[in-house]
């Protein structure tokens, strides 16, 4: 089910990029950069071993 929300995520950040495209108003940098953010997070979460990796990153950073 968690595959769906990272799918989702996906296309919220595919989404993101077209909206900040085809807008025509100086402030897209917004829409770019949280679409990018977007997309990144959802990659990495649909990997396989994503769970080692980020339970790695989290003992890395908090310890």
């Amino acid at each position: 089910m968690m595959g769906f929300y990272y799918l989702l995520l996906l296309f919220a950040g595919v989404v993101l990029l077209i909206v900040g495209a085809l807008k025509k108003i100086k402030k897209v940098f917004f829409p770019y950069v949280l679409g990018i953010a977007f997309i990144v997070i959802s990659v990495l979460l649909l990997m396989p071993g994503s769970s080692d990796f980020i339970s790695k990153l989290l003992i890395y950073l908090f310890y």
